[in-house]
């Protein structure tokens, strides 16, 4: 069930949170968050906040704007807790519009997060699981061979783009595409940057870079600043007609690059309690910076009231760049660290400032809530996983029409983001969430861990042997629902791994 508090209301939906714990915690940022803007206004909360619920009202066909962050941790921003990245824009966002506090991304890595984003439906039926190679780390250490992955999301999908294009909105991918060649092939009209390729070309953030339509960048200019450029004059040419602007930025990805001037301000800080890394902390500005500047186009066009804004993150924060405390794990994992995510929607007339909903939502989602805002159709034979989040943006004390949302990664991933890691990040495995229970499967071995995320937001305390009956209905859950989907899960033995073979401690590998 999703449980609502509107932090600038005295009116409790359920007993507070425990002194000290993270959801307080939590609560007293947004609390904060919300009463400085009511003092500024920078975005139009007071606008917002004097409309009642039964008088919410928003136009059928608004805008949408939505920044799609890769890498971009849970615990990276301001709102959630950080005590040295500065996010006063999004924390500004998120104080203007509703936080989901249980956002999932659908895999722990970019390409099949995107996948399952922008077809709506989970990686076993689109193909794509991991990016690139499953077989990613030394042949040695694999006891199975993973299941085949494809890298390209096929033409039969009907992407989430297609259908808003359908409705005559004019559509604008800008940044990482990831998904093949050329995005403009699935709905969107124009592309900026967009190509196969999952970090930035030339291997860095500062131009000279080659993308496609991106002509004659300036010597040195930051490649994130160039794509909020682009993003400025989309908007300013379509705003007088629905539009919807996918600004997917290559940032925080690595490599670890900064515009000098900000990472050294960082540098010349303390460390945060958890987080010290200058130059990571300087990109995860430049993306604030970006958010701040295309929020504030939106009001000088005075399109804002009509305009959705969206902040996601593709999966959970680099272990070799950032720290996702208090989650455990990293990208490429299945622990929370690798997979949950900040997701905000601010939609005026219907979203609160500063709600929040603990409801788990997952990135498959997305594309049933875009067709309903806007109105959209999506075919009657077009099999969607995900389900709108309409609800939840009325109402963050509603429930979605389903028991558990899920993950399937058959693959291998080198590197170490977890000290129980080894020689990958990874091995094939799978993970249920129903309600405040969790269950991961590995297949190598079959263990079975389950942990209650309510208790134990870290994962720290493995229940599966103390509460057999929920790992087991779990696990049927997860069987069933493999089952349904077509889910292909990794038997054959690899031929070419050694029990013997010892692993050596190393870097974690992007």
């Amino acid at each position: 069930m999703c449980r609502a508090r509107l932090f600038c209301s005295a009116n409790v939906v359920r007993p507070s949170p425990a002194i000290g714990s993270p959801k307080m915690l939590f609560n007293i940022r947004l609390s904060v968050l919300v009463a400085l803007l009511l003092a500024f206004n920078p975005i139009g909360v007071q606008r917002a906040s004097r409309v009642s619920a039964a008088e919410t009202t928003a136009p059928s066909r608004p805008n949408v704007v939505f920044f799609f962050i890769d890498d971009l941790g849970w615990a990276d921003v301001g709102y959630q807790g950080s005590d040295f990245y500065r996010t006063p824009n999004i924390d500004a966002l998120a104080a203007s519009g509703l936080v989901f506090t249980d956002a999932y991304a659908n895999a722990p890595n970019c390409a099949p997060s995107r996948a399952c984003l922008l077809s709506g439906q989970y990686s076993p039926r689109h193909g794509i699981y991991t990016v690139g190679d499953p077989r990613r780390g030394n042949d040695r250490f694999r006891k199975l061979e993973p299941v085949e992955n494809d890298t390209v999301l096929d033409d039969r999908f009907v992407t989430w783009a297609e259908v808003l294009g359908a409705n005559n909105y004019t559509l604008a991918s800008m940044g990482k595409w990831h998904l093949g060649a050329d995005p403009t092939k699935q709905g969107f009209d124009i592309n900026i940057a967009g190509r196969e390729w999952g970090s930035p070309s030339g291997g860095g953030y500062h131009s000279p870079y080659k993308y496609p339509n991106l002509d004659q960048p300036a010597k040195g200019e930051y490649l994130t600043d160039r794509l909020t450029d682009e993003a400025i004059r989309f908007i300013d040419t379509n705003h007088d007609k629905p539009f919807a602007l996918y600004l997917t930025h290559y940032a925080v990805h690595t490599p670890i690059q900064a515009k000098a001037d900000v990472a050294a301000r960082y540098s010349a800080l303390p460390a945060g309690t958890h987080q010290k890394n200058a130059k990571y902390a300087a990109m995860v500005e430049s993306v604030d910076d970006s958010v701040g500047r295309v929020i504030a186009k939106l009001n000088e066009l005075k399109i804002a009231d009509n305009t959705v804004v969206v902040f996601y993150s593709d999966n959970g924060g680099f272990g070799g760049a950032t720290s996702n405390h208090p989650l455990r794990g990293a990208k490429g994992m299945l622990y929370e660290g690798g997979i949950r995510e900040p997701l905000i929607i601010r939609w005026p007339g219907v979203t609160k400032p500063g709600s929040r909903c603990d409801e788990p939502v997952i990135g498959v989602d997305l594309y049933p809530t875009f067709a309903e805002m806007t109105s959209s159709k999506i075919a009657d034979n077009y099999e969607l996983d995900g389900l709108s989040l309409v609800p939840l943006l009325q109402d963050p004390t509603a429930s979605l029409s389903r028991d558990a949302i899920f993950w399937h990664f058959p693959c291998y991933l080198q590197g170490r983001g977890d000290p129980a890691g080894g020689p990958f990040r990874t091995t094939p495995a799978a993970a249920i969430r129903m309600g405040d229970w969790k269950l991961i499967e590995w297949f190598e071995t079959g263990r079975l861990e389950l942990y209650n995320l309510a208790q134990d937001i870290g994962e720290s305390k493995d229940l599966s042997q103390s509460n057999p009956a929920k790992r087991d209905a779990l696990h049927a859950r997860m069987k069933q629902w493999r089952s349904k989907v077509s889910a292909s899960v990794p038997t054959t033995p690899n031929p070419k791994y050694d029990p013997n073979a010892k692993p050596k401690r190393g870097r974690q590998q992007k």
